[in-house]
C-alpha cells in the first residue's frame, strides 16, 4: 500500500459508489491507473466489499447500545457464530482488557433493545456478565 492507494481508499470510504473516474480525480491518478488500483486492492482482500451507509434511526433502529461482555474465552468460536445470528449485533469485537467482547447493538426501540440484551445475550451459555451502555448520539466519521 503506498500514498495512492490510501487515496483511493479514502475517496471510496468517502463515497462507495463514486464512478472510476471520480476516484481517479480524487486520487490525482489516470482513469486505468484508478481501476487497476481498485481491482488489485479487491483481489488482495483490502477491500472486502461495496456498503451502503444506513441512518440507524430513519431505517427504523432508534434503539443503539454498546455492550460488553465477559465471556468464557474457550467458547469465542461458537459465541461468534451466535452472535452473527442476531440481527441487531450490527458489530462486534474480541477485545483485551477488563471485559472480552464488546458489540454494537441497534433495535427499534428501548423495549426491543431490552429484549436482545437481557433475554438473548444473556441466554448464551458462555455469556458470564454484560454490561450495557446507552447510545446517545452517533457520529460516523467515515
Amino acid at each position: 500500500m503506498d500514498d495512492i492507494d490510501v487515496r483511493i481508499l479514502d475517496a471510496l470510504r468517502s463515497d462507495g459508489r463514486a464512478s472510476i473516474t471520480a476516484v481517479a480525480e480524487s486520487a490525482h491518478v489516470s482513469r486505468a491507473n484508478a481501476y487497476a488500483r481498485v481491482a488489485r486492492l479487491v483481489d488482495a482482500g483490502v477491500i472486502t466489499g461495496f456498503t451502503a451507509k444506513v441512518d440507524p434511526r430513519k431505517s427504523g433502529r432508534a434503539s443503539s447500545a454498546y455492550v460488553t461482555m465477559r465471556v468464557d474465552q474457550a467458547e469465542w468460536h461458537e459465541l461468534r457464530d451466535t452472535l452473527r445470528g442476531i440481527p441487531e449485533v450490527e458489530h462486534f469485537a474480541l477485545v483485551g482488557g477488563d471485559f472480552d467482547v464488546i458489540l454494537l447493538v441497534r433495535a427499534r426501540d428501548n423495549e426491543d433493545l431490552r429484549r436482545v440484551i437481557l433475554e438473548e445475550l444473556t441466554s448464551i451459555p458462555s455469556v458470564r456478565d454484560t454490561k450495557t451502555s446507552l447510545v446517545f448520539e452517533d457520529h460516523d466519521q467515515r
